[in-house]
């Protein structure tokens, strides 16, 4: 009974948003408000607790997800703040993976922008209940409705406004609480930590009401015994408004949103109120589900600590070359000392330490219970996705989706020192980002690495340089490709060689087809008259994988082509599961050939915000890196372009789209698709 109430008292939830719309301001200020910090830290001096890293201080962004706690209500929060820009989306993909609920931070003027989209979706997939907080309502050209309806329009979602501004732009001094039809009024001299609530004011009773009127009509749409009640006429209290608007969230049918000026200090403590009210605790998600390593069936954890143990790691991070392991504690408990399962890789592990996180600092505890997120230490083979669970129940989780990287460059260490120590550091930054990448060329002997963009590259060239003083150089930014066929093609893969003194042989026939772009890879067997027996397939299925990684033209990996293998040649006693492997190789790598190969580069989707006058230069400066203009949209006196364009021209961007508008152009890009392009 006491695990329950501990765990309705737990809200695991997440900060997400587009760039710059607010989201560490808004964690500062919650983290002063619930007395977890003392200051308030500011992102524009550097001085934000959750941005602690030297080059988030730097750029005045959040580039890796941080966890804190703090109390509220007596309801204990763990709380991510994620970041914004789109090179850094695996770290809002794991963190939401493990989260129970999420906070959509928008910008009162920007609105709906692309990479909010981008989380909102990300939240979605995983079925994560939201609250939208709509920041900046103190900034010119702020407007509460139209980011209202644009969450409608664009989401497809049932936005549920809970206030109302008071005042807006310069004038935002406060807020119209629906649910009490209370205003409240913060004090600008004890930085938003004192509020008078108040009656509205005569001249805003009226549009408070039709908008109380609105959300009864709303919440009583998804709740029969509220609607026949509000169908009666009868008052509802706000008590009964709660815990409706509670069961709809829960359920993804409303968004509840409210509105606020972190940086003015106005707006949190009504945003943690709604936080404890409407966010699910670890109690109202669904089991978690996950499959028994060995037999394969589908096996369920309750949140409870009577449960066996089953945690999932989504974050490794490298602390002064210890391993910290981030971990989503689903059901059981965890103890330091302990023994654990990892069943992804198959593998027994040691938990020799145990840390509630605060961003980089950490307390430490002696065991922790189902629906925390704390992190770990003494774990040698965990990654980003790994599975922890009891040795004697195992259960296998979902593992954490991972992006592919579209941009490389090539690096080489300064000195011999740095040379012996690159290879390692470079490893240990892989094994915290899955996203980042790293290999050594085989033609040319340089070392390439891979990410998510120019700033996610750069990061972690300032990393290696900063956190693991190795002093590289580095080459100019490179396109990470992939290659694809343009026909069809049939060929045969013959291997019949002497190896150590006994031959080997077999051949296998292989027809070749395109599939629509971004349908990915199938390998089909269709023999059928045993030409290659049944045993010897996963090693052809070997052979084809093992070609597919690397393209007859540039040794890019190959996508969206099918591989029929329809018959081929085994002999008794020489036919050997190498002979197999090596001969679909050869047969896939001829009919490549004979495919009409092509190059696809990476297109990008971007948008770019530009006052009326600098439209012209926009639209031909995207015209001559051979984009596409999508649609052309007014917002008030901003034109919004949306295009698509390939990522090897925009390279060099920021610098020339700063210089053609005076400054005064803003532009976001995220990945779109592959497709043939402007090199080919």
């Amino acid at each position: 009974m006491a695990d329950a109430r501990r765990m309705k008292n737990y809200r695991n939830l997440g900060i997400i948003a587009h760039i710059d719309a607010g989201k560490t301001t808004v964690t500062e200020r919650i983290l002063y408000y619930t007395g977890r910090s003392h200051r308030m830290g500011e992102v524009h001096d550097g001085t934000a607790v959750m941005d602690w890293m030297e080059q988030e201080q730097e750029r005045g962004i959040t580039i890796t997800s941080a966890v804190t706690t703090c109390l509220w209500r007596d309801h204990e929060i763990h709380l991510i703040d994620t970041p914004g820009h789109v090179d850094f989306t695996i770290e809002v993909e794991r963190s939401l993976r493990v989260l129970d609920g999420a906070i959509a931070v928008f910008c009162a003027v920007g609105g709906v922008e692309p990479q909010s989209e981008t989380v909102w979706h990300q939240a979605d997939k995983y079925h994560v209940p939201k609250i939208a907080f709509v920041n900046k309502m103190d900034r010119i050209g702020a407007d509460y409705r139209r980011v209202v309806d644009q969450i409608e329009e664009k989401f497809k979602a049932n936005p549920l406004p809970l206030q109302l501004p008071v005042g807006m732009e310069s004038d935002f001094r406060g807020v119209i609480d629906l649910l009490t039809m209370k205003q409240v009024l913060w004090h600008d001299e004890t930085l938003g930590a004192q509020f008078d609530v108040v009656d509205i004011d005569p001249d805003l009773l009226a549009a408070a009401e039709d908008a109380r009127e609105n959300l009864v009509a709303s919440v009583a749409e998804g709740d029969d015994a509220l609607m026949e009640r509000y169908l009666e006429g009868e008052a509802i209290p706000a008590a009964d408004l709660i815990g409706a608007i509670r069961r709809l969230t829960l359920d993804l049918k409303v968004v509840p949103v409210l509105c606020g000026s972190a940086l003015k200090n106005k707006g949190i403590q009504p945003l943690l109120d709604a936080i404890v009210s409407f966010l699910p605790s670890p109690l109202d998600v669904p089991p978690i589900e996950g499959v028994h390593p060995q037999s394969g069936e589908t096996e369920k954890r309750l949140s409870s600590e009577k449960e066996p143990l089953a945690a999932l790691a989504f974050k490794i991070f490298m602390d002064q070359g210890r391993k910290l392991t981030y971990v989503r504690v689903y059901s059981g408990m965890l103890q330091a000392g302990s023994d654990v399962f990892n069943a992804s890789k198959g593998t027994r592990e040691k938990i020799s330490r145990i840390f509630q996180m605060h961003a980089n600092k950490r307390d430490r505890l002696e065991k922790t219970e189902a629906g925390s997120l704390v992190a770990l230490m003494g774990l040698k083979t965990a990654q980003t996705g790994d599975t922890l669970c009891d040795p004697a129940h195992p259960i296998l989780l979902e593992p954490i989706d991972i992006y592919e990287p579209v941009i490389s460059v090539a690096v080489e260490a300064r000195t011999r020192g740095d040379q012996e120590k690159l290879m390692d550091s470079l490893a240990k930054l892989s094994e915290e980002d899955p996203t980042f990448r790293f290999h050594e060329n085989p033609d040319t002997g340089q070392i390439i690495i891979s990410g998510m963009g120019e700033l996610h590259i750069e990061i972690v060239l300032s990393r290696l340089e900063r956190d693991y003083n190795v002093g590289v150089n580095a080459g100019r930014p490179q396109v990470v490709y992939r290659e694809t066929i343009g026909r069809e093609a049939t060929t045969q893969g013959v291997f019949d060689r002497e190896i150590a003194g006994s031959r080997q042989f077999a051949m296998v026939e292989l027809h070749l087809a395109p599939r629509p772009r971004t349908t990915g890879n199938a390998i089909v067997n269709r023999v059928r008259d045993g030409s290659i027996p049944e045993m010897f397939f996963p090693a052809v299925e070997q052979g084809i994988a093992d070609a597919l990684s690397s393209g007859p033209q540039l040794g890019y990996p190959v996508v969206d082509v099918e591989a029929v293998v329809f018959g081929g040649t085994f002999q008794e006693n020489v036919s050997t599961e190498l002979a197999f492997r090596v001969a679909a190789t050869m047969a896939f790598r001829q009919a490549c050939e004979a495919a009409g190969p092509q190059l696809l580069e990476p297109y990008m989707a971007v948008e770019v915000l530009v006052p009326e006058e600098f439209l012209g230069e926009v639209l031909g400066d995207i015209n001559l890196r051979k984009g596409r203009v999508e649609s052309i949209t007014a917002r008030k006196a901003i034109q919004v372009v949306k295009a698509v364009v390939p990522l090897s021209r925009m390279f060099g961007y920021s610098t020339d789209i700063r210089s053609s508008t005076q400054g005064r152009a803003t532009f976001t890009m995220h990945f779109s698709h592959y497709d043939k392009g402007s090199e080919t």
